[in-house]
């Protein structure tokens, strides 16, 4: 088989330099270890509407889910969906020009969510929430058109460290989007393979491929979002301590509810002494199944 062959349309003139190879297997391997890890694949017939906004997190997910795919790691159908909101100047040939090109199963949805944003939402706030809203709801009713099981998602390791802080912050609680979840209703899976992946790597791998990139200029306009400050924070950390993300990330998967201050996750009242009761070293209660609040969509 030759190298031509052996290699999916949405690589097809990748670029060779050892870097770019290593950031390519990086990003796959890691997408890989999340599936694994949080059990994403229940059924080995399943569908999954992979969400595609043209941006580069939506690019490099849809590259690294049929990489997977492509060699047998990911026994699931693909489906690629785009949902045009109708924002003025929105390039609505872009995508469908590019998923025809590439052999990506697609489906392209318009509804003008824009519309209702803009006439909601006060002047000075942000669109973020009702804009995340009322996508969710049209993916969610897409992809029970379609027979999906899943909803697939492109947020990062960056975005989740970001909500984690907002909700710090902002929401007084310790919560953030987590991998894998299930919606209110209980029909489908909400799914974040890049769970792992840096959105440095995302940005480099999507600049490098050249993909057609499709800014968001809703909610991109505006500024003092609360995201970009958490942003800058995180950048200045990151500068004066580099990899102080990828410490905080693990924190978030090395929780200890015993050493927080949460008495619905751990039984402070019923710590007694040496009667058998549990302790510090003793194994901590199973935690309680989380919500889809403040999973960011």
């Amino acid at each position: 088989m030759s190298q031509d062959d052996d290699i999916h349309p949405l690589f097809h003139g990748a670029p060779q330099s050892t870097e770019f190879r290593k950031l390519r297997k990086r990003i796959v391997r890691q997408a890989r270890e999340a599936i694994e890890q949080y059990g994403m694949v229940q059924d080995r017939n399943a569908r999954w509407l992979v969400c595609l906004s043209g941006g580069k997190d939506s690019y490099t997910l849809l590259a690294a889910l049929h990489e997977l795919q492509w060699r047998g790691l990911l026994p699931v159908d693909l489906l690629a969906c785009n949902l045009d909101q109708g924002q003025p100047g929105f390039p609505a040939t872009v995508l469908p020009e590019f998923l025809e090109r590439m052999g990506v199963p697609h489906r392209i949805e318009y509804q003008d969510t824009y519309s209702i944003v803009v006439d909601k939402v006060p002047q000075g706030r942000t669109f973020c929430a009702l804009c995340s809203r009322l996508r969710r709801g049209n993916l969610y009713r897409i992809a029970r058109e379609e027979g999906c099981s899943a909803v697939v998602l492109g947020h990062h390791r960056d975005d989740i460290l970001e909500t984690f802080m907002m909700n710090l912050f902002h929401g007084g609680r310790l919560a953030t989007m987590p991998p894998k979840l299930v919606n209110e209703e209980g029909d489908l899976f909400v799914l974040r393979p890049l769970a792992h992946v840096a959105e440095a790597d995302c940005e480099r791998f999507a600049r490098a491929m050249d993909y057609p990139i499709i800014p968001c200029d809703l909610c991109g306009s505006q500024d003092g979002l609360q995201r970009q400050q958490v942003k800058q924070i995180l950048d200045g950390w990151e500068k004066n301590s580099p990899g102080r993300r990828q410490v905080m990330f693990r924190a978030l998967m090395n929780a200890r509810p015993s050493h927080l201050l949460d008495p619905k996750l751990w039984d402070f009242a019923g710590l007694a002494l040496n009667d058998g009761a549990p302790s510090e070293s003793s194994a901590e209660p199973a935690l309680p199944r989380l919500d889809s609040q403040g999973a960011g969509g």
